[in-house]
């Protein structure tokens, strides 16, 4: 991946919010269309953030069914719909997904700080269209997945994180980008056993995203967001560790973390004459005068 990154100029842009307005979408859908790779997005020249090319809305309006089908790509459901869908029990699905066969794409908090998963729409239909999950549908559940899922098998929130990491990935411009978005799902811990020098980690950190906002920040919606937001585990934090150590390795050798100059010592200030005692002069002060009045003289 090139190492520079690609901007447009305004004119050539939209911002995401008028973005939105002309594929009929609303700025959620918008955003998450983006997340997916289905919508092409840019960095801003300016740094504010990303814009969409206005031949990337061009392209989108020309396609067939436009603007329902865009929109219907990205429609979510949370597990009654994802349920009344797939024409299994709500149960049913909630084992589906605790078991990994379906991924969310997206979570929220509710008023009573209850993680609410959503799922694509379009990802189930083709769930159930796929003739080797027929068993699963209408069939006992196997008893592999059995076993697991009475010991407390929940892989939810890991596939979420699995699925924002390849959205990070893909935004990414440079060796240093992709070792922030491998970071950012590690807990400060893992990250300073990894990176324990601390001029790089300070640099690493400046290229890791924020885990997605939900809440005022330190609240207990944004605690809770950050902790789904956070491998827990231990093959996906190997994974991650082993993953960030080979992205720093190649961020090194492109362009090595910048470090403080070593300033040069300061000159010790010149010493001070001693003091002499009243009525009489220094005695360098004095031979100074004493030159001076022989050189006037002539001598």
């Amino acid at each position: 991946m090139s190492t520079h990154t690609v901007t447009a100029s305004p004119a050539e842009t939209c911002a995401p919010g008028r973005a939105a307005r002309e594929l009929g979408l609303k700025r959620s859908e918008l955003d998450l269309a983006a997340r997916l790779g289905r919508i092409r997005t840019v960095p801003d020249e300016g740094g504010g953030g990303r814009r969409v090319p206005r031949a990337e809305i061009d392209r989108l309006s020309a396609e067939p069914g436009f603007p329902e089908a865009l929109r219907e790509s990205v429609r979510t459901v949370g597990t009654r719909e994802a349920a009344e869908l797939m024409e299994v029990a709500p149960t049913r699905f909630t084992r589906f997904a605790r078991a990994g066969l379906v991924v969310p794409v997206t979570f929220y908090l509710n008023r009573y700080r209850a993680v609410v998963w959503r799922y694509l729409a379009d990802e189930l239909r083709a769930f159930v269209a796929a003739p080797e999950h027929a068993g699963l549908l209408h069939g006992p559940t196997p008893q592999t997945l059995r076993g697991p899922l009475a010991a407390g098998l929940d892989l939810r929130a890991r596939n979420w994180r699995g699925r924002h990491l390849g959205f990070l990935l893909r935004q990414a411009e440079d060796p240093w980008q992709r070792a922030g978005a491998l970071a950012s799902l590690l807990d400060p811990v893992h990250i300073a056993e990894v990176v324990p020098d601390p001029y790089e980690r300070a640099h690493l950190g400046r290229f890791r995203p924020a885990p997605p906002g939900h809440g005022t920040p330190g609240s207990p919606a944004a605690l809770l967001a950050e902790r789904i937001a956070t491998a827990d585990d231990p093959d996906e934090i190997a994974w991650l560790r082993a993953d960030l150590t080979h992205a720093l390795a190649e961020a090194r050798d492109e362009r090595p973390a910048p470090r403080p100059t070593t300033a040069a010592p300061a000159l010790a200030p010149p010493a001070a004459s001693p003091t002499a005692p009243p009525g009489e002069r220094p005695p360098e002060r004095g031979r100074l005068r004493l030159l001076g009045w022989l050189r006037r003289d002539g001598t």
